[in-house]
């Protein structure tokens, strides 16, 4: 069976935003000391939230027009992050002591709060009753913030003029080019978007000029081969116009191309019925939860596949035929595995599961999961950026432990780091004991013990010494086995070595890991709550759903990144995606990398890196 969808129109689109964390100490032992350099990289990465925590930790130390300043740049840092509250909290801090420039971007950095909270007709009336100052870079800000009211507000002629007037003021010809890049794309969202742009009632020919590319952009994303005369035509009237260096960058050099070769077409294969109906349904919704957040213009024909009453060869056989650009799916390992012996020809395709090892990947073959093997990856590879080598590993026994110390074992050793032990446990047993004090060797302290009050006749006071070679402890399992096993580590002598998991240990509730105390692990930004994309999406899912938003879980924002993928790996050009399931990349063997948040259990409660508490979904 398979279902058709295309363009129809539904709820508003969700915003793309920015979102990756940086993989930085959170332990007691190795945090970071706060320092504007650290605060400007985590703002370079997308982490602007981190960002305005250092900013406002380092202006606790400082006074007058210093901490005005710190706490100004932390406001920003708070509307990056799409958090207004807390971008006010900075603002009045910022006002206490500032000077008079300072005070003028509080004045700006306001503006800009009321946009962000859905206040565009105040912002307008605000930004119109300021005189635009004398000195350059502040003319320039000022000018920044009025384009972005207009834009906000509908009044596309006014922020095309002071995009115009805001140009010369930059510091170099790169950043003036930049800005009329920014122009164009704020005028091709606006059209896509439903606005009613009309030229031919401005008077100002080279803000009209502006106004009448703006469709022609718009049409160069769906219908490249459509433009060549209307470009001819623009430039004919325009032929001195400001726009015509990022006519060529922006519209004929790389929309047009992307364009000719975007994804028209994506065949979905997943089980909608059957035993796995369930997860499928998730990673569906997710999947056209992204699919309608994109401009209507721009969205692929999707086709679902029903891989739980045909078999994965019939389904690539037919989305073939049909005319598919790019296959994603299916989901199952072994029917990725049939999929990957397919003959036929077909589209690129992008597995939701990864082939078992040793199993050779065809061309054109993506891989993209949500894999424990992942996270014991990036748990290896934080180990060793943060100096800790050597270290111990607890697995359950059974296959899913095999996989995961494998890969972790195999990171480990590429970043020069050595498991000096190792050992497993039966998870059902629930006293973990002879397998802890066998990895830690606290028999061996024992013995020696022993020995030593037999040699002298004596009985001696003795507290049991664990292995002193180890610098951590690697313990992946489900949360239910980690909040049994974690107590019997501290009962081990071991409460103080730095011990890591999977995400699998935690589960996503505020008294649901109690045990846990000191636990470190990562997970994809979507469970902790945090970031832009992740806050937009869900006031998405809150509106359209109400409270059954909340159970979107994993799965859901698995599939969202699937559509992202799918859209992204035709075109051949680097991959680099701030999902929901966490920052994501393509290594050389055509899998998905996720590089994810990181945090640690703290008197119950789970902390992020930089100190925040995740926004959890109950």
């Amino acid at each position: 069976m398979s279902i058709p969808f295309s363009n129809r129109a539904l709820p508003p689109a969700i915003l793309v935003a920015t979102l990756l964390a940086a993989c930085t100490s959170i332990g007691p032992r190795s945090t970071p000391v706060p320092t504007v350099e650290r605060a400007e990289q985590s703002a370079q990465q997308g982490q602007h939230a981190q960002a305005a925590r250092i900013y406002e930790a380092l202006a606790q130390a400082q006074s007058g027009t210093a901490a005005s300043d710190l706490h100004l740049r932390a406001a920003r840092a708070w509307l990056d992050a799409r958090q207004p509250d807390a971008a006010a909290r900075a603002l009045a801090a910022a006002r206490v002591g500032a000077s008079p420039a300072q005070a003028f971007e509080a004045q700006l950095l306001d503006i800009e709060l009321r946009i962000a909270r859905g206040d565009a007709q105040r912002a307008w009336s605000e930004i119109s009753a300021l005189t635009q100052p004398a000195a350059r870079d502040s003319a320039a800000r000022y000018l920044e913030v009025r384009q972005r009211a207009a834009f906000a507000t509908g009044r596309h002629a006014e922020g095309v003029r002071a995009q115009i007037a805001r140009a010369p003021l930059l510091p170099t010809p790169d950043a003036q080019r930049r800005s009329r890049s920014a122009l164009l794309a704020d005028l091709r969202a606006a059209l896509e978007g439903g606005a009613k742009i009309n030229p031919a009632s401005e008077p100002d020919a080279t803000v009209r000029g502006w106004l009448e590319l703006a469709p022609i952009a718009v049409t160069a994303k769906t219908m490249p081969t459509t433009i060549g005369p209307a470009l001819s035509r623009w430039r004919a009237r325009y032929p001195s116009h400001p726009a015509n260096d990022v006519v060529r960058s922006d519209i004929e050099m790389i929309d047009a191309p992307q364009a000719l070769e975007r994804v028209s077409h994506v065949a979905l294969l997943l089980p909608v019925s059957g035993r796995q109906a369930a997860a499928a349904a998730q990673i569906r919704d997710g999947f056209f939860t992204a699919y309608y957040s994109s401009p209507a213009g721009t969205r692929p024909q999707v086709r679902v596949y029903d891989t739980a009453s045909t078999s994965v060869s019939e389904a690539l056989s037919r989305a073939s035929a049909a005319g598919a650009t790019v296959i994603v799916g299916p989901l199952l390992r072994e029917e990725v595995a049939g999929a990957a012996s397919y003959i036929g020809p077909r589209p690129a395709l992008l597995a939701l599961n990864f082939l078992g090892a040793g199993e050779a990947t065809p061309d054109n073959f993506y891989q993209y999961a949500l894999s424990p093997e992942n996270e014991a990856r990036s748990v290896a590879e934080r180990l060793t950026s943060q100096g800790l080598r050597r270290g111990i590993a607890l697995v359950p026994a059974g296959e899913w432990g095999t996989r995961v110390l494998a890969a972790f074992t195999e990171a480990l050793q590429a970043a020069g780091g050595e498991l000096v032990g190792s050992a497993t446990y039966f998870p059902a047993e629930n006293d973990y004991s002879h397998a802890i004090t066998d990895v830690l060797r606290i028999d061996d302290s024992k013995a020696r013990h022993r020995r030593i009050e037999q040699v002298t006749g004596t009985k001696l006071a003795f507290q049991p010494r664990r292995r002193a070679d180890a610098q951590f402890i690697f313990a992946p399992s489900q949360s239910q086995t980690a909040r049994q096993l974690r107590p019997q580590l501290r009962f081990h002598y071991a409460g103080d070595l730095p011990t890591y998991s999977t995400s699998d240990a935690y589960e996503p509730h505020p008294t649901a890991n109690q045990d846990l105390d000191g636990l470190i692990f990562p997970d994809m930004p979507w469970v902790f709550g945090v970031g832009a994309k992740t806050a937009e999406v869900r006031a998405s899912l809150l509106g359209a759903w109400g409270e059954n938003a909340a159970a979107r879980g994993k799965l859901f924002a698995f599939g969202y990144d699937a559509y992202q993928l799918s859209i992204a790996i035709p075109g051949g050009a680097p991959v680099d995606i701030d999902g929901l399931t966490g920052r994501l990349r393509i290594d050389d063997g055509r899998r998905v990398y996720r590089q994810l948040e990181w945090a640690q259990i703290k008197g119950g409660q789970t902390v992020l890196q930089g100190g925040a508490t995740p926004a959890v979904t109950p």
